[in-house]
C-alpha cells in the first residue's frame, strides 16, 4: 500500500450519487474532496452515468477555487460491495428516483436542481451553475461543521 492509499484508507468515506454524475455529485466530490481533506475521502456516481462531466460543471469548479483534476462520470456499479461511512443523494426531484447503495452506513438526502437543465446562453447557464455549487458547498460546510461540533462536545 503506497502513501495515498493509506490516507485514503484511514479517512471516512462518502459516496455523492445522482442520476448522471455529471454535474452536481461531481461538484460535490471536488468540494468534500477539498473541505474534508484531512477526515474524508469522497467518490461520486450515478445510477444512468452521462458518460462525461459537464463542462460548466468543471468551469464553475475552476471559477469558486476548486482543483478539479480528473474527473469522469462512474456507474454506481463501480462501487458494488463497498462500504462507506455515508452516502449523500443530491437529486433534486422525488427521493425515489435517486439512486440507492446497499454499503451505507448513514443517508442523507440534500435535493439540488440539476444545473443541466438551465436554459438561456451559456453565462445564464453558468450563472445557475454557479448558484447551485454554491448551495452545496454551504451544505458540505455545514454538515462537516455539525460533525466537528459534535467532537468537541464530547
Amino acid at each position: 500500500m503506497n502513501s495515498t492509499e493509506e490516507n485514503t484508507a484511514s479517512k471516512k468515506r462518502v459516496l455523492i450519487l445522482c442520476t448522471g454524475n455529471s454535474c452536481r455529485s461531481q461538484m460535490a466530490e471536488v468540494m468534500w474532496n477539498e473541505l474534508g481533506k484531512d477526515l474524508w475521502h469522497a467518490e461520486s456516481a450515478g445510477s444512468k452515468p452521462a458518460g462525461y462531466v459537464h463542462p460548466l460543471a468543471i468551469q464553475t469548479l475552476k471559477e469558486t477555487g476548486f482543483s478539479h483534476g480528473e474527473l469522469a462520470s462512474k456507474s454506481i456499479t463501480e462501487f458494488d460491495g463497498q462500504e462507506f461511512d455515508l452516502v449523500v443523494t443530491v437529486c433534486d426531484n422525488a427521493k425515489d428516483s435517486c439512486p440507492t447503495f446497499a454499503g451505507a452506513r448513514k443517508v442523507l438526502h440534500w435535493p439540488f436542481e440539476d444545473p443541466a437543465d438551465a436554459t438561456g446562453s451559456d453565462e445564464q447557464k453558468l450563472k445557475v451553475f454557479l448558484v447551485v455549487a454554491g448551495m452545496i458547498r454551504e451544505r458540505i460546510v455545514a454538515y462537516l461543521g455539525k460533525l466537528e461540533g459534535d467532537a468537541c462536545a464530547s
